[in-house]
């Protein structure tokens, strides 16, 4: 099955450290990890909320991956808006079990940048932002 997750710049770095395996444990304020159905979705938080929240570094990341199956199924769909925004809610508590059902890597696939974005000082980090920059 494949899930789309926004982030920022911050837990990109993190899921880069992961080697793109897994996704960082939540912060103490966030007890649910909810990447979503649809590919539309993710780019509607990456651009509307990321680019201009300084926590995410006025930068949304889209990413890309695949979870199996039978792990997916344990989550029921939300619908928590119009027809393209379902999101799972994963427990913050199961998101390393969540993280060993990934199949394959998590890849990036579309990045926003607000105005106040600069770029991080990680050269491998800077180099996959810049192909979607247009700055």
């Amino acid at each position: 099955m494949t899930l789309y997750r926004p982030v920022g710049l911050k837990e990109l770095a993190l899921i880069a450290e992961s080697g793109y395996k897994a996704f960082p444990p939540r912060l103490f304020w966030q007890p649910i990890f909810y990447p979503v159905l649809n590919q539309a979705y993710a780019e509607q938080i990456a651009l509307e909320w990321n680019t201009p929240d300084a926590f995410s570094g006025y930068c949304g990341v889209v990413t890309r991956f695949a979870i199996h199956e039978a792990h997916y199924r344990l989550y029921e769909v939300q619908r928590v808006g119009g027809d393209i925004h379902e999101e799972l809610w994963v427990p913050a508590d199961n998101l390393a079990i969540f993280n060993e059902n990934i199949a394959g890597d998590i890849e990036v696939i579309n990045a926003f940048f607000g105005a106040a974005y600069t770029p991080p000082e990680d050269p491998a980090l800077q180099h996959l932002l810049a192909k979607f920059n247009s700055k």
